[in-house]
């Protein structure tokens, strides 16, 4: 039986996470997620023929156990879909690109100035930046892109696809709708994901952060991961 909790606690209004650059690094594996343990693999980027992809799903330890508590608050039968997870650098960059050039078409941006550009374009993908103590939050294993499927591996409405360019994908969009399936499935996931310790990346109802310097500027916490850019540094 589902906890109410998941379903009542409204999802708040937030506002996108400002620069944070309070550190206190930690020691911490990248660890393989697959199947076996309970969450359903579904990498997005590979099957988008993204040439920078890496096929396997990687995250930190500590946020592989703490996925783990999540997906125990879920109605029974219910289970994780992962989209992405740790990203090589490569991939970030060709990924900021590609995106890039749509939204600027997309909300007519060209007139705008590179800084105003560079402020909208981040509430949507993190610029590449070669940082490795402040770096785009995918490359430190602490962020990760997932939705919910049901008992049958339907994945349920969440009122927009994966890596929409709508305002439809902020999370909290539909909590004063009366699209009542798609508010409930949305508060389902952000509410299990809270309870276990994530953070949401409010403009994006599929992203959530552990360890990360999203993570720590809603905590008020200290960044714990570094960026890790390449393949070859994953040690697998």
């Amino acid at each position: 039986m589902v906890n109410s909790r998941i379903l009542d606690n409204p999802i708040p209004n937030m506002d996108l996470p400002e620069k944070w650059t309070e550190n206190g690094f930690i020691l911490s594996k990248l660890v393989l997620i697959d199947e076996n343990m309970g969450f359903i693999i579904d990498l997005q980027y590979p099957k988008m023929n993204f040439k920078n992809t890496f096929n396997k799903c990687l995250v930190r330890e500590e946020l592989l156990e703490r996925l783990k508590i999540a997906q125990s608050f879920l109605p029974e039968g219910y289970r994780f879909k992962i989209y992405d997870a740790w990203r090589p650098i490569k991939l970030q960059e060709e990924l900021y690109e590609v995106y890039s050039s749509l939204l600027i078409e997309k909300y007519n941006l060209n007139a705008l100035s590179d800084s105003e550009k560079e402020k909208i374009l981040s509430g949507f993908i993190s610029p590449p930046v070669h940082e490795r103590d402040n770096p785009p939050v995918h490359t430190t294993g602490g962020a990760i892109d997932l939705t919910i499927v049901d008992p049958d591996g339907n994945e349920l409405n969440m009122g927009t696809a994966f890596d929409e360019f709508s305002d439809k994908t902020h999370t909290a969009y539909f909590e004063n709708t009366d699209e009542i399936d798609i508010k409930l499935n949305r508060r389902m996931l952000y509410n299990s994901m809270i309870k276990a310790g994530f953070t949401n990346l409010p403009t994006e109802w599929w992203h959530y952060d552990y360890g990360d310097k999203f993570w720590a500027y809603y905590n008020k916490s200290k960044t714990l991961y570094r960026g890790v850019f390449t393949k070859e540094e994953l040690n697998l």
